[in-house]
């Protein structure tokens, strides 16, 4: 296998024509032979490069509309015939195929089409290049003596490879080319595959085709040993860290990347749950360390942040509308220390003030909560992949029931749907104690999550609550096994507890609840986050 190839023949049609006749130019000065299609031959011609066209070398129009003008012999003869092996030379020679050196092909905006918010299934369809991914897959299979150029990104790299070696590229950029071209076409198969399986009722489909693209390498991972990187889905779908604008600060890390989308799923899930106020959390190892919802951000920020005043400390604070001057007054009068703040915007007048104030604090604007988050989330495992349907549903009004105690409060209701999405977003076990007038705002006292038993779950929300649990409301993310918890919860003076029920023992419980004038409802939803 040779090292170095010449260039002298090169086949060119892109759709991206960034940078395009720069590339060609350098091509062309060079002494290559360039070949070309429809409206990049044009492009070529226009800026006074001399180009052969397609139909000169296969002999045959372009024809049904452009769907067919480059799947021909001549061409992928030209592309996948081995130099060295002398078969292979005879048969071109018969057929007068010609070597082609080097393709630089960019593909159909296929993807560009489908995120248009009008875009017909016919666009679509007429999106899907065909011709373009074969050259690709026939250049890049065949790397040992042709190169394959797939984005204006790597016009410079082939340039300078080319210009230090007379014309000729070498195995080891053929060969990184190459491998970047299967990566191109898979990621272009994966999103046709994706927009193609929409409306299937099949919701775990034999085959799972993931089209995802890396954003960036991060410094490093969750500890400084680890490398990491973001990737970001093909398509957005709904406010999304991944697809957040940065505004300031310094770089994400993963951590922060984490988090954040924690916090941003959270304010989501609540602002659904109690349309109208604004919603605000804040966020520590992708636990909710405070939340709450109230008329206005300012309040909202604040009673998110007096959850837990010391956890929130270089924590990660959101929230579910703009980002206001008075919001950004009040954390600057705080003086709290946050790693990222995530908001669907930020007025101009809060970025001023909080760029002045902190140098390193990261604003990132996710973008209008217009959709609902994915419908199916992954977790990688060895070897595999876990996949479930995101855990979007909560109860509704007529699914709690009342099982003990005295009739629950409308402030105990408002509180109870408010805590749901709160608890649902701690990992397991989980307890939240929260409350507040419902009409005025509510918000989370104290949070106890992660425990292998729900005894020290209940103990710890007690702990961070203090005195705020007396007259408050206790959700739990699943069944009390026993009624150690619920004695803990009642202890502390909680007026109200709520869990999905479903245990043998349930009516412990609820005899607990009952013999202590505590309400006791069940939502029939569990809520575990592992």
């Amino acid at each position: 296998m040779a090292d170095l190839v010449p260039v002298r023949r090169a086949l060119v049609s892109v759709s991206d024509k960034a940078g395009l006749v720069e590339f060609c130019r350098g091509l062309s000065a060079l002494g290559v032979e360039i070949i070309s299609t429809g409206g990049t031959a044009s492009a070529l011609r226009g800026a006074g490069l001399p180009v052969t066209s397609i139909d000169e070398v296969t002999g045959f129009p372009e024809i049904l509309d452009g769907r067919v003008k480059t799947l021909h012999p001549k061409v992928h003869g030209g592309l996948l015939g081995r130099r060295d092996d002398p078969s292979h030379a005879e048969q071109m020679r018969t057929h007068d195929i010609h070597p082609i050196d080097l393709v630089c092909v960019n593909l159909y905006p296929f993807e560009q089409t489908i995120a248009k918010p009008n875009a017909t299934r016919d666009e679509a369809i007429e999106n899907i290049d065909i011709g373009g991914p074969s050259m690709i897959r026939s250049a890049a299979k065949n790397h040992a003596h042709v190169a394959v150029v797939t984005g204006p990104a790597q016009y410079s790299r082939v340039m300078d490879e080319m210009r230090a070696n007379a014309g000729a590229t070498t195995l080891g950029l053929r060969e990184s080319l190459a491998a970047e071209a299967f990566a191109q076409t898979a990621r272009y198969d994966a999103a046709i595959a994706a927009y193609m399986a929409k409306g299937s009722p099949a919701l775990f489909p034999p085959l799972l085709s993931l089209a995802c693209v890396r954003v960036e390498e991060l410094r490093y991972g969750e500890n400084p040993h680890q490398g990491a990187a973001l990737y970001r889905m093909a398509h957005r779908a709904g406010p999304s860290v991944a697809w957040g604008e940065q505004l300031h600060g310094k770089e994400l890390s993963y951590n922060n990347l984490n988090d954040a989308a924690a916090a941003l799923d959270l304010v989501v899930a609540i602002a659904r749950a109690r349309p109208g106020p604004v919603a605000a959390a804040v966020i520590k190892h992708t636990n909710p360390c405070g939340a709450a919802s109230a008329p206005t951000m300012v309040e909202a920020v604040d009673a998110a942040i007096d959850g837990d005043p010391v956890a929130a400390f270089g924590g990660i604070l959101s929230v579910s509308a703009t980002l206001d001057e008075a919001t950004a007054l009040r954390l600057i009068e705080r003086k709290l220390f946050l790693e990222v703040i995530v908001a669907p915007r930020f007025s101009v007048a809060a970025i001023d003030l909080l760029r002045a104030k902190w140098v390193n604090l990261r604003l990132l604007a996710v973008g209008d909560f217009d959709a609902a988050p994915a419908g199916v989330e992954w977790r990688t495992i060895s070897g595999g992949l876990l996949a479930q349907e995101r855990d979007t549903r909560l109860a509704t009004p007529a699914e709690f029931v009342h099982r003990a105690g005295p009739a629950p409060t409308p402030a105990m209701l408002a509180a109870a749907a408010f805590l749901e999405p709160v608890c649902r977003a701690l990992f397991s076990n989980a307890i939240a104690i929260g409350g507040g007038s419902g009409e005025n705002g509510v918000r989370l006292y104290g949070a106890g999550a992660g425990q292998m038993d729900r005894v020290t779950a209940c103990g710890l929300a007690v702990g961070k609550a203090g005195d705020l649990a007396k007259g408050g409301v206790a959700f739990s993310d699943a069944f009390f096994p026993f009624d150690d918890g619920p004695t803990l919860l009642v202890d502390s003076g909680v007026a109200c507890i709520v869990h999905p029920g479903g245990s043998k023992r349930d009516q412990d419980t609820f005899d607990l609840c009952e013999k202590r004038g505590v309400t006791c409802l069940t939502t029939g939803l569990r809520h575990f986050r592992h």
